[in-house]
């Protein structure tokens, strides 16, 4: 072997290897390095003297040993030297400068320096072998990959930790169905600016499709490295998949425990829990609240979390106001027409109820009222809409006779002049349209003639353009109309 080169150098037509896959994974493994190590490696130079860096060409590995090795004022030389030939980076014998000062003169002068303990000879044919070879040391590090995420276990946190600190110059995150970040490194989520590439991972739902996504980006410049990334995020889908599947097996056992979960989620929207990513559960974004509630006592609480899931998905179910609620991510129309699916499954007659939109958990809470108001005025078999309500499903909810004396005693001065029940029809339509256009088209009869048919509603005593006299007057006209 020649002193001032490695022969057998040229990499071929693999993506070739960067500086930092060479010390995290590579043969460089424990090294000491300063800088980016974002630079490809396309080859390796010894160095044993300053003449010699006349013949270093761009992206090469400089490996100082000799006179260009003694002393900090040497390796400084050196560095500088490398920085004029675009070389990848400096591979200096530990001790030959301080680290603190190799430090600074890397970012300054913007080449990776790395500090070896072997004999620098050995270090640079292992280097050599890497740079020729650059898939064979993609493989040294999926392969320790593979060791480190088998340790991990069933944890997602554990999992993304893995990934994080084995992906030199890479942040990896974990999303929910709806491109929501869960967990992981936040700045995974905001890719395609600055010249960063992006690597995904979809992480299947063994019960309804997709249960996240794994994202991974990064600015390295070295063509290989996201492929690299791609496998090694493929190799975590199956630790995460059967995390999903025990936390879920767990909690679809255990009723209260979900139960509490959900409600710590409510009471602080900040809790950081494992299982809320492996139940699938929304937590961030447009939420809708729903609620089941049956109609013939309380039901069974593990049975009605099953059925509801199978109809909605992965939402939480939580035991509120004598029935079952929670929230979803899906939008309000399609959130209506599940739920109705769902009550056709209940063993038992139930009624249904879905909230308004919300913004995040800290509005949740409003949503989850409504719902359950709305469930308790919808009839048997049916799903009511908070935002949907008005007198009529508000009326629905009480006895039927309950209200039935009062209204006719409002209503008893037009009563007693309308022979035939056109003016409480009249009044009725007037009230429940908004206006007399709307409530000629409804009842089929000429402006003029809803006109005439008010003036002697309003001779009757009632003034129509007071708030609270309308309002009495709608749902005393609704009670006598039942």
């Amino acid at each position: 072997m020649n002193r001032r080169g490695v022969p057998g150098l040229a990499v071929g037509r693999e993506a070739p290897v960067t500086v930092a896959e060479l010390v995290n994974a590579g043969p460089l493994a424990g090294a000491r390095m300063y800088g980016a190590g974002e630079n490809p490696v396309r080859g390796v130079r010894i160095v044993d003297e300053p003449s010699v860096f006349g013949t270093v060409a761009p992206h090469t590995a400089v490996v100082l040993t000799g006179t260009a090795a003694s002393g900090g004022w040497a390796v400084e030389m050196a560095m500088r030297r490398a920085w004029e030939q675009a070389a990848a980076c400096v591979i200096a014998p530990s001790g030959g400068l301080s680290e603190g000062s190799g430090e600074v003169l890397a970012e300054r002068l913007g080449v990776t320096l790395i500090f070896v303990d072997e004999d620098p000879l050995v270090v640079a044919v292992r280097v050599a072998s890497a740079a020729a070879r650059p898939d064979a040391a993609r493989t040294q590090l999926v392969a320790r990959c593979a060791t480190r995420l088998a340790e991990a276990g069933a944890s997602a946190r554990r999992v993304l930790g893995v990934l994080n600190a084995e992906l030199p110059g890479t942040s990896v995150a974990f999303h929910d169905r709806y491109g929501l970040h869960l967990a992981g490194r936040r700045d995974a989520a905001a890719p395609g600016r600055g010249g960063r590439w992006t690597a995904e991972v979809v992480v299947p739902d063994q019960e309804d499709g997709v249960l996240g996504t794994l994202v991974a980006a990064g600015s390295s410049r070295s063509p290989g490295w996201p492929s690299v990334v791609r496998t090694v995020l493929g190799l975590a889908v199956a630790p995460m998949m059967a995390w999903a599947a025990q936390e879920r097996l767990s909690a679809s056992r255990d009723f209260a425990l979900q139960t509490s979960l959900a409600d710590r989620l409510l009471t602080d929207t900040e809790v950081e829990d494992d299982r809320v990513i492996a139940l699938g559960w929304p937590v961030r974004g447009s939420l809708t609240a729903y609620h089941v509630l049956p109609l013939a006592g309380t039901g069974d609480a593990a049975r009605a979390q099953a059925l509801i899931t199978a109809a909605l998905g992965q939402v939480p179910v939580m035991e509120r106001g004598g029935g079952w609620g929670g929230w979803s991510a899906t939008a309000q129309d399609e959130l209506t027409e599940s739920l109705q699916g769902c009550l056709r499954t209940m063993p038992w007659p139930c009624a249904g109820g879905v909230g308004a939109t919300v913004e995040g958990l800290d509005a949740v809470g409003e949503s989850l009222l409504g719902a359950q108001a709305a469930a308790f005025v919808a009839g048997k078999g049916t799903v009511a809409r908070a935002d949907r309500m008005g007198p009529a499903e508000l009326l629905g909810a009480l006895p039927a006779g309950a209200l039935r004396v009062p209204a006719a005693v409002v209503l008893d001065p037009l009563l007693r002049i309308d022979r035939d029940g056109t003016l409480l029809e009249t009044l009725a339509a007037v009230l429940e349209e908004g206006g007399a256009l709307k409530a000629a088209e409804r009842l089929g009869v000429h402006r003029n003639t809803i006109t005439t048919r008010l003036d002697r509603i309003k001779s009757a005593g009632f003034d129509l353009d007071d708030p609270a006299t309308r309002l009495a007057l709608q749902l005393a006209c609704h009670v006598m109309r039942r």
